[in-house]
């Protein structure tokens, strides 16, 4: 058997908004946080058992309605959407078990089963990814990009020759609900598909689609088709210093008027104790998803530029405490500006928990 345990703890004050300029801004102290334990070992010959489970204490750490966060959007807390705020994950966020068996060197394939558990769909979660690990912000295409990343009720199989897989998966396409204790009724009544390539060590493309059935318990009758695409690239520069990057698209089209798209681009650059990290964000959000009055079928672009820094302060047992600080600014756009004002900015500071790298 080979186990593994990993995660992220941040605790930190954010205030959005930090000049005043509009009036969606708030301030909140709060810990976002995620936990992973897996295991897996060798059937057989040909064969590879694994189990995987996440779980966060974000409803107790965050609260039910979340943390705030200028111009994010996606599930409801006590009926209500959600806006301006990043809603808590569920303390289940992952329970599951794959199983892999070997044909040659070259070819396998791979059953996963989920409740909850994550479909073929979208690039490796936001919370998951090198690249992102040392914001504690979700990004504001979240549910463009990744948000399948806990569905209660899902089925893989896989089939990789070489570098490449492809993936088929059926799933529950409603959202995780409000009660994030607890499971919710398995459906299987969404389907996706995805290629995946990873032409080197250091990179992994992907590309995905999927037909999701009333993801949102708000809109019951709204289906959604997802379209997602990344490239990611990390590299390991000594035993503690790497760079990491990517860049994700991601599409949805509920119908009519509503196809919306988003664009990420994120980056890391650790050096011994020090750490810049940096992200980009470009997203169409609808008059619906942001709560403007008489502006419910509208399309708004949203720009988002994050950047900050983090530095180890103290190290035990292969786990790091560090410190860090980042700011980001965003540009709504002139029809947005009453509401938000011209450029509001956020600010926050904190310290974080995590992992060493293994050697």
């Amino acid at each position: 058997w080979m186990f593994m345990f990993h995660g992220n703890l941040f605790l930190r004050y954010n205030s959005q908004d930090i000049t005043k300029e509009g009036s969606r801004g708030a301030s909140m102290f709060d810990a976002p946080n995620w936990y992973m334990v897996m295991g897996e070992s060798k059937v057989g010959r040909n064969g590879k058992f694994g189990f995987s489970g996440m779980f966060s204490l974000d409803p107790i750490t965050v609260g039910g309605e979340g943390y705030p966060l200028l111009f994010q959007s996606g599930e409801t807390y006590e009926g209500k959407p959600l806006v301006d705020r990043q809603h808590p994950h569920n303390f289940f966020s992952e329970l599951s078990i794959n199983y892999t068996h070997s044909f040659t060197d070259k070819s396998d394939v791979n059953l996963y089963l989920g409740y909850p558990g994550e479909p073929a769909l979208g690039p490796v979660a936001f919370m998951h990814r090198l690249s992102s690990s040392f914001n504690p912000d979700s990004p504001l295409g979240h549910h463009w990009q990744d948000a399948t990343h806990i569905t209660f009720g899902v089925a893989t199989l896989g089939f990789r020759y070489d570098n490449v897989k492809l993936e088929g998966s059926v799933f529950t396409g409603r959202e995780p609900s409000e009660e994030r204790w607890g499971f919710d009724k398995p459906k299987f009544d969404s389907y996706s598909f995805r290629l995946n390539v990873n032409p080197t060590k250091e990179t992994a493309a992907q590309i995905s689609y999927g037909y999701i059935k009333s993801p949102e318990s708000s809109h019951p009758d709204e289906n959604v088709k997802k379209l997602t695409g990344s490239l990611i690239y990390s590299k390991t520069l000594g035993r503690s210093s790497f760079l990491t990057g990517s860049a994700v698209f991601g599409r949805n089209d509920a119908g009519g008027d509503h196809k919306e798209n988003s664009f990420l681009l994120e980056s890391a650059y650790k050096f011994n104790k020090n750490a810049i990290y940096g992200r980009y964000e470009w997203v169409q959000k609808s008059g619906e998803e942001l709560q403007i009055e008489n502006a419910h079928d509208e399309i708004y672009d949203v720009n988002a530029l994050t950047i900050g820094y983090s530095r180890d302060l103290y190290k035990f047992s292969n786990t790091i405490l560090s410190a860090g600080v980042q700011g980001s600014i965003f540009f709504p756009g002139k029809e947005l500006e009453p509401i938000y004002g011209k450029n509001p900015m956020s600010a926050e500071i904190y310290l974080r928990l995590s992992p060493g790298i293994m050697h």
